[in-house]
């Protein structure tokens, strides 16, 4: 099945940095600067789920101090804007832990400091995560009022035994209510859909996709769960459906959304015609993104090079770090060698693949450098390609991990994992 290669360095904590030493020459020429996001992150959940392997701590909620983190947040921001002075934000995507335990005021106040200290574009995607057992309508309609006009709603499934085997904090019922919630104040919201779940049959599993489909979600996210290390799930293994069923679960998927009207751009996302998620279009094609908040990453590109940044992980540490305005824990250039491979790993997920122009434009490498690369990868039936296109085929994007290890340079570096988002 599809996954993600995950690449990982270890941080050091860095000084911040001369914008100058940015701006001198380097080894890339890069025609023109991508598209930017930005990413804001909340870390703390009312419970941790036993396979959640993102930057979430589970916290007594009355001992978090939202205008602490709130101030936190506005000073990494403005700590950052030498590094994407003049760049208009195309997207924001507020991600968590579950950042629908902010207050209504709380997120205008975050997105009212957004405003004052970034150029942002009129028509932003602006999108909260959302789990359904934090709604109530009054809190979701003042979020709007502050200026999201996008939800993801982590669902993961209609049936209560297994969103109990999951160890969520909400049943079907409160699902049920938050899509209600969501579609009185929302136009565009997505539905995350979790599925090869502990205990599941195929059965149950189209169970939740018909009411997933039924409920008429703009967008739909649906992802096979996999056991990540250092997640209680990895501890205590529960008992999963064999590859067979969990192959069974994903051609249904696939063949379901398409009759509803869905289609799939991305290995895991389904998109009503235009609804496509514009924050993870701009992530897979490659796109830039400043990432604020715990554990956050950053990709920005420069004229000559194209650097990677990492926020302190733990809340305490960065709340502490804020107060001397140190945010950021690591930081490091994407080599030329690494860049070919990178830019791989997120557009091949995309089933329109990537233009074969915007390779030398988005890395400042040719495209002549992988060209053995292409032609093992359309050997072996993963990919198909012209002078407009690099395109996975239906093969490559069912073994993708393959396809995209093709890409992998003798010495990786520190590839972002950035999280699922939708």
């Amino acid at each position: 099945m599809a996954s993600v290669i995950e690449i990982k360095s270890q941080p050091t904590a860095v000084q911040p940095v001369d914008v100058a030493t940015y701006l001198r020459p380097g080894t890339l020429t890069l025609p023109v600067l991508p598209p930017l996001s930005l990413y804001v992150h909340y870390p703390w959940c009312v419970r941790k789920c036993p396979y959640c392997d993102f930057n979430s701590h589970e916290a007594n909620m009355s001992d978090v101090m939202e205008d602490t983190y709130l101030d936190a947040l506005r000073a990494d921001l403005e700590a950052s804007l030498p590094l994407i002075w003049g760049r208009r934000i195309t997207s924001i995507f507020i991600g968590g832990g579950t950042p629908s335990l902010l207050s209504g005021a709380g997120v205008d106040r975050l997105l009212s400091d957004i405003r004052t200290l970034l150029p942002i574009a009129a028509e932003c995607e602006i999108t909260l995560e959302a789990n359904p057992g934090t709604f109530d309508a009054e809190r979701f309609a003042l979020y709007k009022a502050a200026g999201v006009n996008r939800l993801s709603i982590g669902v993961q499934s209609f049936n209560d035994d297994r969103l109990e085997a999951l160890g969520r904090i909400h049943d079907a019922r409160q699902a049920r209510v938050a899509i209600d919630i969501a579609h009185r104040h929302y136009q565009n919201f997505n539905l995350d859909l979790m599925y090869a779940l502990p205990g599941q049959s195929l059965s149950e599993m189209q169970a939740d996709l018909e009411q997933a489909i039924a409920a008429a979600p703009p967008h739909l996210s649906v992802y096979q769960l996999t056991v990540e290390p250092n997640t209680i799930f990895a501890k205590h293994p529960p008992v999963l459906p064999d590859e067979d069923a969990a192959a069974a679960m994903h051609d249904w998927v696939e063949q379901r959304t398409a009759q509803a009207g869905y289609r799939r751009y991305e290995v895991s996302a389904f998109a009503q015609p235009g609804r496509e998620c514009r924050h993870n279009l701009n992530y897979w094609t490659f796109g830039d993104y400043l990432g604020i908040g715990a554990g956050a990453h950053s990709k920005i590109s420069f004229p000559h090079r194209i650097v990677r940044q990492v926020r302190f992980r733990q809340p305490s540490t960065y709340l502490q770090r804020a107060a001397g305005r140190q945010f950021v824990a690591e930081s490091r250039e994407v080599t030329r060698n690494e860049l070919p491979f990178e830019l791989m790993l997120n557009t091949l997920r995309l089933t329109a693949g990537v233009a074969a122009n915007s390779f030398a434009e988005r890395t400042g490498v040719p495209l002549t450098s992988i060209e053995p690369e292409l032609n093992e990868a359309e050997r072996r039936g993963l990919l198909v390609r012209d002078h407009v296109v690099l395109k996975p085929t239906a093969l490559g994007m069912r073994f993708l991990t393959d396809l995209q290890t093709l890409f992998l340079p003798a010495h990786p570096g520190g590839a972002d994992t950035h999280p699922r988002r939708a």
